[in-house]
């Protein structure tokens, strides 16, 4: 059985051996260059190029929400886009978030980090630019990953994040 652990420090410069998948939240329009993403493309470029050619692409691919996109950035460590949030703002349908997608992107997450043998490293996916609630998603990370038996880390960078990422 895995397990869910909260530290403090940066989701993509994870300390731990062995391999390492990076995952995040992405909307579905193609919008990339707020919240977490800055911190991945100051990291590595690939990822943000990834992404722009998947959304690119979208009319012949998978790109949608529940959809899951791995990408390799060094020899042990992999991104994970994974598409949680319907546009970029709150209006009429509420915040951007669709829990019902991260469900499905992080079912997609937990079959390539057993194929892998990864660790899972996130922020505290949909709670921020996004506008969802901790307490609807981390339970989505417990059924989804953890009781199949996946190390979980949650990295709260610089500020209390139960409190600042409305959980």
């Amino acid at each position: 059985m895995g397990e869910i652990t909260y530290t403090r420090g940066d989701a993509t410069a994870p300390s731990v051996k062995g391999v390492k998948l990076i995952a995040h939240v992405c909307n579905d329009i193609g919008g990339w260059g707020k919240g977490f993403v800055v911190a991945v493309s100051r990291r590595w470029p690939e990822p943000e190029a990834a992404y722009r050619a998947w959304h690119r692409g979208r009319a012949s691919n998978d790109f949608g929400l529940g959809a899951a996109q791995f990408v390799q950035v060094e020899p042990y460590v992999w991104v994970a886009n994974l598409i949680g949030q319907r546009g970029v703002r709150t209006g009429s349908k509420g915040v951007p978030v669709r829990y019902e997608a991260i469900d499905a992107a992080l079912g997609r997450l937990a079959d390539k980090a057993l194929e892998l043998g990864a660790s899972v490293h996130m922020p505290r996916i949909g709670c921020g630019l996004a506008g969802g609630k901790w307490s609807r998603v981390e339970p989505l990370i417990q059924a989804r990953l953890v009781e199949r038996g996946l190390a979980v880390t949650v990295h709260d960078h610089g500020q209390d994040g139960a409190t600042a990422l409305g959980a």
